[in-house]
């Protein structure tokens, strides 16, 4: 899954959501100084990130994909399903997902000095394209896309991902909330034990 899900999937924890944000950033278990929620929220993300790679549904989705894309196709499937997630955002939050948005950015603002160097370079980029907000929309997926292809230096092709959503939208929906509903079950029980 994607920054949006992570986010979401954290339940409203303002230490999980900062940790499950920054996990990408943090290499094997340099992470004993954050506070307890940050450590816990590094730790969900990375069960979340386990639970999804080994699923059925995601591997499934993973099959439609031109196989172009390689290794690139987990991206790819976890930056469709922030798609989906955001455009039904309201069957998911009462929080509209503007506000939502906003919400993260100032939460991950004032705790700037806690988030590693990349997550800090980042940030900002995140912000000014709304990514969470613009995930909804065709236009910012393949922003999105673009972007990743450049940091991959165009290998990955991950621009092209775009044709393959839309020539499988309803499939790649469908496993989408198949899952989905699967992996809250499974945050929730983390969750539970996380907010001891």
């Amino acid at each position: 899954m994607n920054f949006l899900a992570h986010l979401y999937l954290s339940e409203n924890n303002t230490e999980i959501m900062i940790g499950n944000f920054i996990a990408d950033h943090i290499k094997g278990n340099k992470f004993s100084h954050f506070p307890e929620g940050i450590k816990k929220g590094i730790i969900l993300h990375r069960e979340i990130d386990t639970f999804t790679d080994a699923h059925p549904i995601v591997r499934k989705s993973k099959r439609r994909l031109h196989e172009r894309y390689r290794h690139y196709d987990g991206v790819i499937i976890d930056i469709f399903f922030d798609h989906f997630l955001a455009k039904n955002w309201k069957e998911y939050s009462e929080i509209p997902l503007n506000v939502y948005a906003n919400s993260v950015y100032k939460l991950l603002q004032e705790n700037i000095n806690i988030l590693p160097e990349k997550t800090q370079e980042l940030l900002p980029y995140m912000i000014k394209y709304n990514w969470l907000y613009n995930y909804q929309f065709a236009k910012g997926i393949q922003e999105v896309l673009n972007g990743m292809n450049r940091r991959t230096q165009g290998k990955s092709q991950m621009n092209l991902a775009s044709e393959d959503l839309l020539i499988h939208y309803n499939l790649f929906e469908e496993d989408f909330s198949t899952f989905f509903q699967e992996l809250r079950a499974f945050c929730a029980s983390k969750t539970l034990y996380f907010n001891k």
